[in-house]
């Protein structure tokens, strides 16, 4: 019964990620043919796949570059791939960053730039702002993902102190058309959020980012903080002139992945429950929540009675506690699922991210399973004391239920389901 109860899980995350599946949303609709040049440039974790399905479907000249994370290429005939890493930048994403630069640099009007952007570019796509050394953005880099800090105060920061985000990819594409086609891994589907926004106007300031800086105490490198004072640095505005000729497209969201999933669950014979695309908050915190859902739903038929399945998405955050524990969002979210459940015998639990890597490990996620902490503790594995470590992941590896999919080549953010049986 348990295996089935795996499988219906996994069934709901497949359907969401084939809602963003590349092959089927980049092409509709395709952009007019320029007079002049056709030029690919991208940057995120699905960066790769976007670019084999618009060379697939476009019949003009085509050329361009792309960068991904690394294992996340895709084969591509006229479009180059570069990969790098995720999510702390490396030498081979400040290289393809600066070629990338050189590429739109000198196209006229006649030109057409076809921008494919999803979640991961903000790392793979790095240049510094003037002062700044690549090792400066690494730390800047490593102390946002420990500080507790969402994404949306991340790419604030990260904006301000780069030479290629917040709207200064396409300012430098100009007076070329740049049409950009966006895969949304973000709360709210802010297109300035999705990768920094390399190509967007940015609504935020120098002085939002010495905010956040000042709010989570951020220890940054010294020319972090004296960029940040520096007016200079200030990202183009809606109103640039550089960027009239710009236009974005959202071609796959959170909320759209959640309803194939929901669509998914209503053939199966369960009535789902979603409660959005865009939580965010603590990891083991927002698993108590849902955990309380989940038992009200069971006990009292209220929201939704069942067999039913809770769907949610957003981006969680984890700060870190434990020294050398390993683990993602996802399965910090769900060790504190499960912990507040308290072995609840209806109700079974995955979560996972998308693009097929939670953190920096090998797995998309984990399940949930009624004896899942009985099986921990029959392994010697204490999941409070992990909890308080940050190693979830170890916890879900002892009993074999972590979720490994491989890169999925998308990326529409975290993915929560949660089966309330009778």
């Amino acid at each position: 019964m348990l295996e089935d109860v795996r499988r219906v899980l996994r069934t709901l995350f497949e359907a969401g990620v084939r809602a963003a599946d590349p092959a089927a949303i980049v092409a509709q609709p395709l952009p007019e043919r320029p007079r002049g040049r056709t030029v690919v440039i991208g940057a995120g974790k699905a960066s790769a796949a976007m670019a084999r399905a618009f060379d697939a479907a476009w019949d003009g000249p085509l050329e361009g570059l792309v960068v991904t994370r690394y294992g996340h290429a895709a084969a591509c005939p006229r479009v180059e791939t570069v990969e790098a890493a995720h999510p702390t930048p490396d030498e081979a994403g400040f290289d393809a960053a600066r070629r990338i630069l050189d590429i739109v640099a000198g196209l006229g009007p006649d030109d057409l730039v076809v921008a494919l952007i999803s979640g991961g570019g903000s790392a793979l796509l790095t240049v510094p702002a003037p002062g700044l050394s690549l090792a400066d953005k690494q730390e800047v880099n490593r102390a946002l993902l420990r500080s507790g800090a969402d994404i949306r105060e991340m790419n604030i920061i990260r904006r301000h102190l780069s030479a290629v985000k917040g709207g200064r990819l396409a300012a430098a594409a100009a007076p070329a058309r740049v049409i950009s086609l966006l895969i949304s891994d973000v709360p709210g589907d802010d297109p300035s959020a999705v990768a920094s926004g390399p190509t967007v106007a940015d609504p935020s300031t120098l002085e939002d980012a010495r905010a956040i800086v000042r709010r989570y105490d951020l220890d940054l490198p010294a020319a972090a903080h004296a960029s940040l004072e520096d007016p200079a640095n200030e990202t183009p505005k809606p109103d640039h002139p550089f960027l009239a000729r710009v236009e974005t497209r959202l071609i796959a969201t959170p909320k759209l992945s959640l309803d194939a999933a929901a669509a998914r669950a209503r053939s199966l014979g369960l009535a789902p429950l979603v409660l959005g695309d865009a939580i965010e908050g603590e990891a083991r915190e927002v698993g108590v929540v849902h955990a309380g859902i989940a038992r009200y739903a069971e006990r009292c038929g209220e929201p939704v009675a069942a067999p039913a399945v809770i769907l949610s998405g957003g981006e969680t955050t984890v700060t870190v506690r434990g020294d050398g524990g390993k683990g993602g969002r996802n399965t910090e979210f769900l060790l504190g699922l499960a912990l507040a459940l308290d072995r609840a015998p209806g109700i079974s639990a995955l979560a996972a991210d998308t693009d097929g890597i939670d953190g920096s490990e090998d797995n998309a996620g984990a399940f949930v399973l009624p004896d899942t902490l009985a099986r921990m503790r029959a392994r010697g594995v204490d999941p409070a004391a992990a909890l308080v470590g940050n190693d979830a992941y170890s916890a879900f590896a002892a009993i074999d239920d972590l979720l490994v999919t491989g890169p999925t080549l998308t990326n529409v953010n975290d993915f929560r389901a949660i089966l309330v049986r009778p």
